[in-house]
């Protein structure tokens, strides 16, 4: 059986840092690897602030969701990682504007640790159509 399945790569995204594609679109779905929020150019930081990561992240889904042809409208599920549930609320202040209305189900998990400093990744699935 053969499947309809697409790698999804955007030059504005940070570059991957192993063997994984930014996304992948089997048939109508569209399964986003985790975004962080390191500035594209330079694959730094771009805060130390839970609100300043959480904005660069969700620049850079925005990325990879546009290269896919969708925009967050179309996003039907995250998942969140939180370094620290205490950002909790900080971080739902930025995620919360990225879907004004009708808001995807979400899965939201403080992980052991995160690399480089990181505060948070959001990965998220899309459907097409």
């Amino acid at each position: 059986m053969k499947t309809n399945r697409e790698a999804i790569h955007s030059e504005l995204a940070p570059a991957t840092v192993g063997p994984y594609s930014h996304a992948v679109a089997a048939g109508d779905l569209i399964f986003l690897s985790g975004q962080v929020g390191v500035d594209p150019k330079t694959g730094a930081l771009v805060s130390d602030t839970i609100e300043g990561q959480t904005e660069q992240l969700m620049h850079n889904l925005q990325y990879v969701l546009a290269q896919a042809g969708v925009g967050f409208d179309r996003v039907v599920k995250t998942t969140c990682y939180l370094a620290d549930m205490n950002d909790f609320a900080a971080f739902n202040s930025v995620y919360a504007k990225y879907f004004p209305e009708n808001p995807p189900a979400r899965s939201c998990v403080q992980v052991a640790t995160l690399p480089m400093g990181i505060k948070a990744e959001v990965e998220a699935i899309a459907v097409r159509g």
